[in-house]
This record gives structure tokens, C-alpha cells and sequence, in this order.
């Protein structure tokens, strides 16, 4: 098994137990032919989380392992769609998902994701605007933006502010289609 860093005894990381299950689990799904069961995408892998433990594994050294597992999953997911559809049906299949993308994040300042309540607190929408405008850019035109710019992404905390679930559901598309086009 994988083994990681642990932290200190009164210091929470990640549960080692769950992320040994976990990376069990990933490798047989990576080394599993198309015919199996066992079925992991790297949408999956972004949407892992395990339960915090003191002396846990390092998050850190977990969360860059899971990256790089999610980067191995995706060029894997690109290779069979691009086998199973053609590789011009699937291009299509991106393009069409990524000029989704850059119709939401064209809207206008202020308007581009729901909002909460004035009492909730939500992504502030100046740092939310600016960031689209670069994915934009990065669509349209080119502009160097990695996956790791989109996962690292972070927003200000703002009253009234851009529903959190909304623009994050739109990043992970993002990474997706990054990790298709690479």
C-alpha cells in the first residue's frame, strides 16, 4: 500500500484507513479493462473526501496524489471516448461542452451565477468576474490558464454573494475540459 506522511499526534489529516481503501479501489479501476465493473472517472476522483483523523495522513501529500490521479483518470476517460466515439465526435462533444462554459462566463459582471441572500454568505462576485474573464480569454483566445489555476481557485467570502455550489459545479467543467483538450 501507498503510505503517506502522517501527522502529528494531535495534528487531523486525512484517514488512513479510507485513503488506503480508496487508492485500492483506484488502482483497480485504472487497470480495469472496459469490460469490468470497476468503474472510476476522474470527476470522481475530484470529489473525494475522507474523514479528518489526528495523526492522519498528510493533506497535502494526499490531495497532490489525488491530482495526479485525477490528470492519469482523465487522459484515460479522453482515450476511451475518443476510441469508442471517434475521435471527431468527441472533439465535438468538447467543443460543445466548452461553448456552454463560455456563454455562462461571458455574462455580465454581476450577473454571470446566482446569488444567496443578503443573510448568506457567498463567492464574492468581483473575484468570481474577474477569474471567468480570464477562463474566457483562456477559451476564446489562448490565455495560458492550467488546471491547477482552476483547482486552486479562491474567492473571498461576501454577503449576498455568488452561489457557491453553482460556481463550483461550473469549475469542475472547467477541469474538464482542460484535462480533455491537454
Amino acid at each position: 500500500m501507498t503510505t503517506f506522511p502522517r501527522t502529528g499526534k494531535k495534528t487531523l489529516g486525512y484517514s488512513a484507513a479510507q485513503v488506503d481503501e480508496f487508492l485500492a479501489v483506484a488502482r483497480k479501476a485504472y487497470d480495469a479493462n472496459d469490460d469490468d465493473d470497476a468503474e472510476l472517472t476522474a470527476e470522481d476522483i475530484r470529489h473525494t473526501a475522507f474523514s479528518m483523523h489526528k495523526g492522519g495522513y498528510s493533506p497535502a501529500h494526499v490531495d497532490a496524489a489525488l491530482e495526479r490521479l485525477e490528470d492519469a483518470f482523465a487522459t484515460r476517460d479522453r482515450d476511451r471516448a475518443a476510441h469508442t466515439q471517434g475521435t471527431k465526435a468527441w472533439l465535438a462533444e468538447v467543443h460543445d461542452l466548452a461553448q456552454v462554459l463560455v456563454n455562462r462566463l461571458s455574462r455580465t459582471d454581476e450577473h454571470r451565477f446566482h446569488r444567496v441572500s443578503f443573510l448568506s454568505v457567498g463567492y464574492n462576485r468581483a473575484d468570481v468576474d474577474r477569474f471567468a474573464q480570464k477562463l474566457v480569454r483562456y477559451f476564446e483566445d489562448g490565455f495560458p490558464v492550467t488546471v491547477d489555476d482552476v483547482r486552486c481557485a479562491v474567492f473571498r467570502p461576501q454577503r449576498g454573494g455568488y452561489r457557491e455550489t453553482q460556481v463550483d459545479v461550473v469549475l469542475d467543467s472547467v477541469v474538464d475540459v482542460i484535462l480533455a483538450v491537454r
